[in-house]
């Protein structure tokens, strides 16, 4: 979560957009641009305490590591046979707490909260485009020895890890809260571990670790 501390009535752009600043003004004409990767279960920082002072501090860290990576990248030709952009659909597994006439009632319930009630919506959206269907993308561009994977949701970092693992011979990377329809996107022991990230927020299944595992795996035995 490359978040600081946040609900001041305001939009920021935090200490990734400070530290991408930062960079920027350090090399005039070179665009830093920030995907989030699989960082449903990381917080800024060992622990997030909302502490106003942190945000710099947090944004020199990032820019460091910026200046580092950059100043020890490694450049090599590649040709137009080396490029790719690979797409394996996936039918989500809807977790079994979202039935929709419990849904249906929540969202004609005039008692309850708002936000409960529009809870209820998204949650019933999710569950009838799931049931029509409809698969959601998981895809991996392919740029030389690089890997650049982009999964939906806001996934735990176990992901990330484990699709470095699957190809150690490459750099692969992840760019992931793709489709945010589903909300979190746990492992499947962490359903079963509590916890806010798995609990409401999340609309999928234990079953999903197994799906965008196999997708993984999929798009990176390629060559």
């Amino acid at each position: 979560h490359p978040m600081s501390y946040y609900g001041q009535g305001s939009v920021n752009w935090d200490f990734i957009g400070m530290a991408r600043e930062t960079r920027e003004k350090a090399l005039p004409g070179v665009a830093c641009i920030h995907f989030d990767g699989a960082g449903g279960n990381v917080a800024a920082g060992k622990y997030n305490d909302g502490l106003m002072d942190n945000r710099p501090i947090l944004a020199g860290r990032v820019a460091e590591g910026m200046k580092r990576a950059w100043e020890s990248q490694e450049k090599a030709p590649i040709g137009a046979s080396e490029v790719g952009w690979e797409v394996v659909p996936v039918a989500m597994p809807v977790r079994d707490t979202l039935v929709e006439e419990v849904l249906l009632a929540k969202l004609d319930d005039a008692s309850l909260k708002i936000t409960d009630r529009l809870r209820a919506g998204r949650d019933l959206t999710f569950l009838r485009r799931t049931k029509s269907g409809h698969e959601i993308p998981v895809a991996c561009l392919r740029l030389g020895k690089a890997r650049v994977l982009h999964l939906p949701g806001e996934l735990f970092v176990e992901y990330q890890l484990a699709a470095q693992r699957m190809r150690p011979d490459l750099f692969v990377a992840m760019a992931a809260y793709g489709d945010y329809g589903t909300g979190y996107i746990g492992t499947a022991v962490a359903y079963g571990q509590g916890g806010y990230e798995t609990g409401i927020v999340s609309r999928v299944g234990p079953p999903v670790e197994e799906v965008l595992m196999g997708a993984m795996r999929q798009l990176l035995k390629q060559p």
